[in-house]
């Protein structure tokens, strides 16, 4: 199986300090890999080089064969790669319907100027957003909250108003940034049918969390760093089973990393 995205001996330094160390891994078509490791371990500064919001030291990611690192954030995203962020990219003042239907300016055919003078083209593009917007919320079960200022939404809806603009962009992968974070059982429950859902939707998933149960429960594959190294791949029972992880979670309940 090709890999869709390829992570290969990426390095990022600052100054003397080595946050990522020759990270390669792979992520293959419609999987859910997950990253995990200890506070530290150097996750976030790995998913904002995937995404292209840093510049790698040294290495390089591969999006099917090209090279997307070092692009800008905006081209990363247009050639497919999606980072969702916890609740920064969701206009509070704005209905569920209408953020989903901005998300989809990212793939516009018509130009600032025609939004700005409803060109043909543009009319066209809010048609075809105002449905497409409305087919992803019907998708994740939030139809009937569509009207509702996104300020009024508890934690849940939220994090899935937040995978409904990544869908919005037509991503070919979603790095989902902590989804299940500040969730009780239930509603992180619901937020692993919601991911799993989003795969078998054909985008493929990557994602950072601290949520053990939940990245057991959701995950192809994972990938394990410890202070910026990567020391484990596999699938959750080989993890589970692994001494080098679990000599990483020393210190905290077995439980945590579901052993």
């Amino acid at each position: 199986m090709s890999a869709l995205l390829e992570v290969k001996n990426v390095t990022k330094k600052f100054g003397g300090l080595t946050a990522n160390n020759d990270i390669s891994f792979t992520v293959n078509k419609q999987e859910i890999v997950s990253v995990i490791g200890p506070n530290g371990a150097g996750k976030s500064t790995l998913f904002k080089m995937i995404a292209s919001f840093l510049r790698t030291t040294s290495g390089e990611v591969l999006l099917e064969g090209e090279r997307i690192s070092n692009l800008a954030p905006h081209t990363v995203a247009q050639k497919g790669v999606v980072r969702t962020f916890q609740e920064t990219t969701i206009f509070k003042t704005m209905t569920v319907r209408d953020n989903v239907i901005i998300a989809h300016h990212l793939r516009s055919n018509a130009n600032l100027f025609g939004f700005f003078l409803g060109s043909p083209t543009a009319k066209a593009d809010e048609k075809e957003f105002a449905h497409s917007a409305n087919e992803i919320l019907e998708f994740l079960s939030l139809s009937e909250i569509a009207d509702e200022l996104a300020s009024n939404l508890p934690q849940g809806h939220l994090r899935a108003l937040g995978i409904a603009i990544g869908l919005a962009t037509n991503p070919k992968i979603l790095l989902l940034d902590e989804p299940f974070a500040g969730m009780n059982h239930d509603e992180t429950m619901r937020t692993v049918e919601l991911v799993s859902g989003v795969r078998d939707r054909g985008v493929t998933v990557l994602l950072v969390e601290h949520d053990m149960p939940a990245v057991m429960k959701i995950s192809d594959r994972i990938v394990v760093l410890n202070f910026g190294e990567m020391i484990a791949q596999g699938t959750p029972d080989e993890i589970q089973e692994n001494e080098r992880v679990i000599e990483a979670y020393l210190g905290s309940e077995d439980e945590s990393i579901g052993l």
